[in-house]
């Protein structure tokens, strides 16, 4: 028997390692993933209950499509997702997140608020720090909104294959740039938004097979005006095709107005009052068409008004103030004589708990 060369034949098997190697990894970024063998198929109408029930939680659909056509992609789309709810004539409720805390997020989620923002424009963390959050609403099945820190197609892209329910997008004062965050959340050719659909989480890591076919009825785009400029245009805005939500945010408003250390101002609230008549009426013109209310609440401006006056999404508090408000109460009680008085169980509702947008 001849000899083996086998520095020449480790050199064979190297090379030949490699190549299959690269082979296999083009392979597994864009192949359909295949379920393993020892696990049973799991038929279209089977769902699995969350273990966390909440006043608003219901079982997540997960579906596979038997056929690999394309033209067979139909959406996986939960019946109660935020702009379905919209559609239903709901007022929803939300919390905004500024500490980047999963733990805070998940206690929000359970407490009952219909969405919570992760707020990149902010908070101190960026799109690393919201998936842990996005993956506390997740389990508990509440609606999650990213903001981001500037309205670019690169922040959306990264933002929207995390598979948030909403995006917002800041500083909108122009139907352009309305119609250019609209355009970062879509593929080509309809937009900007880079591909790479087969292996994120808003695609479940490629397991949805409906993705692509659903992906916009999911998703819900949200432009803030907050200038005068944008409240000067906000009847443009709002009739943008593809703008789901129209968010007031007063505290840049009434700076852009002159009025930084006076947000309560009459003038203020006129001009505010100005940019909600013209989103209101975007969709009083047509029941299909148009887009929705959003905003903050402030201590000049509470909730329960803010609905009446037809705000469809109200955000009321902030998790950094909810603690702040709570601990300098905890602390007061403790620290000043006749603590205990009835001032302790007054409705504190006018308390402050808005903060800068």
């Amino acid at each position: 028997m001849g000899s083996i060369n086998m520095s020449t034949s480790k050199g064979i098997i190297s090379s030949h390692t490699a190549r299959t190697r690269r082979g296999t990894f083009s392979s597994l970024l864009l192949s359909k993933p295949k379920p393993h063998s020892l696990i049973p198929p799991i038929s279209k109408s089977h769902t699995f209950p969350l273990s966390i029930s909440t006043p608003h939680s219901h079982p997540i659909p997960i579906t596979k499509s038997k056929s690999k056509s394309k033209s067979s992609l139909t959406p996986t789309i939960s019946p109660l997702n935020l702009k379905s709810r919209l559609h239903n004539g709901e007022t929803l409720y939300g919390l905004f997140l500024l500490s980047f805390s999963p733990t805070l997020a998940e206690i929000a989620a359970l407490a009952g608020y219909d969405f919570v923002v992760v707020d990149m424009e902010h908070g101190p963390g960026a799109v690393a720090d919201a998936l842990p959050c996005l993956h506390a609403l997740t389990a508990a099945n509440t609606a999650a909104i990213l903001r981001l820190p500037e309205s670019s197609p690169a922040w959306a892209k990264k933002a929207l294959d995390l598979g948030p329910q909403g995006l917002m997008f800041p500083m909108i004062d122009t139907p352009e740039a309305a119609r250019h965050a609209v355009s970062s959340c879509r593929f080509p050719p309809a937009g900007l938004r880079g591909a790479a659909h087969p292996i994120v989480r808003a695609s479940r890591y490629g397991l949805d097979d409906g993705y692509l076919a659903g992906y916009l009825d999911d998703l819900l785009v949200m432009c803030q005006v907050e200038s005068h400029d944008g409240v000067r245009n906000a009847s443009e805005i709002a009739a943008v095709d593809g703008v789901d939500c129209v968010q007031m945010g007063p505290l840049d408003l009434s700076a852009s107005l002159g009025y930084l250390w006076d947000p309560g101002n009459k003038r203020v609230r006129e001009v505010l009052r100005e940019a909600e008549r013209k989103v209101l009426e975007s969709r009083n013109d047509d029941a299909s068409a148009g887009a929705y209310l959003a905003g903050f609440s402030t201590p000049y401006d509470g909730p329960r008004d803010m609905r009446s006056r037809g705000y469809h999404m109200v955000s009321g508090a902030v998790d950094v103030a909810l603690f702040r408000n709570a601990a300098l109460d905890d602390v007061t009680r403790f620290k000043i004589d006749g603590s205990e008085s009835s001032d302790d169980s007054q409705d504190k509702e006018g308390d402050e708990k808005y903060w800068s947008e």
